[in-house]
């Protein structure tokens, strides 16, 4: 079946852009999961296209990722085609007196957007410069950090459905809410997102990230394999807060460890698995009811 499967998606697409029986561990940050049946990562709409095509005649299931920067991908692996949208082009256009907008493919590294934008002066990303995720994946879940989130800076966003058809959203039209967007419940697959910034001064823009980057170096443990935030950010407290207080800092199942760093954040000490990170997140939620009241929930996606 595989082959045949195979023989199908090599009629449009790039047999490079193909891998079979692909471990996930090596496109998640946290290192964990099984196999994906099919790895893909197409660098053109034709491709993506043809994808979609292939996935509907042969009723495959699909499961789109980004940098693999907020998913546990369970032991199991996952079925069917996994898709890593390979967009990587940044263009400034639209230039008027401050203004600007900025397109980026969904493949590009927040990273590298911002250090981008710095080189151009260009200000309203410095937030994100260290949001260890690619523009398709934050967007998606309306990524943030130091008070600003993904809704404050996209001005719209180009996507592709399971039939192939494509669409244009406007920011509105996203939905954004804390850590989701309308991305969260369709299985649309984002191909690139203009953003509205600002021209600045690069010396500031500078210093902005420089503080971003010590922040993160000094308050999360960015060391370890993770994937980022573990929790939600409580309605009426500060999830890490009250897992620190209840003593669960250090607390191990296997390899998976809650940071001793931040109490936010599940890490995986070198051989976790899947099921030990669900079986620490699972033991951590229990004893945080059972002490406090409260109700914490998962931020991270799991697939598979």
């Amino acid at each position: 079946m595989k082959e045949e499967i195979l023989k199908q998606l090599l009629e449009i697409v790039a047999k490079d852009n193909i891998r079979i029986d692909e471990p996930m561990s090596k496109h998640t940050t946290f290192k964990i999961g099984g196999n994906a049946d099919f790895f893909l990562r197409p660098t053109s709409e034709e491709e993506l296209k043809h994808i979609m095509k292939v996935a509907k005649n042969n009723n495959i299931p699909i499961t789109v990722i980004g940098n693999g920067s907020n998913v546990l991908v369970k032991d199991e692996g996952i079925r069917g085609f996994v898709i890593k949208p390979n967009f990587k082009y940044i263009k400034i256009v639209n230039k008027k007196n401050d203004s600007v907008d900025v397109i980026a493919g969904s493949g590009v590294l927040l990273r590298k957007l911002s250090e981008t934008m710095k080189r151009e002066s260009i200000e309203g990303l410095e937030f994100a410069a260290f949001i260890p995720g690619c523009v398709g994946g934050e967007v998606k879940m309306n990524a943030g950090a130091h008070g600003k989130e993904m809704k404050d800076v996209v001005k719209e966003s180009k996507y592709m459905d399971l039939e192939g058809n494509i669409h244009i959203i406007s920011n509105e039209e996203h939905e954004f809410e804390y850590r989701k967007s309308l991305f969260s419940r369709i299985n649309g697959i984002i191909i690139e997102t203009t953003f509205s910034l600002e021209y600045g001064d690069e010396d500031t823009i500078t210093n902005n990230m420089k503080r971003h980057s010590e922040f993160r170096r000094t308050k999360q443990p960015i060391d370890m394999p993770c994937a980022g935030s573990t929790f939600k950010r409580g309605k009426d407290f500060i999830t890490a807060r009250i897992i620190d207080e209840c003593g669960l800092k250090g607390k191990s199942v296997g390899g998976a460890e809650v940071s001793t760093m931040h109490a936010g954040f599940i890490v995986n000490k070198g051989n976790a698995t899947a099921k030990d990170v669900l079986d620490l997140v699972d033991y951590v939620e229990k004893e945080v009811f059972a002490k406090t009241g409260k109700r914490i929930e998962l931020e991270l996606e799991i697939l598979g």
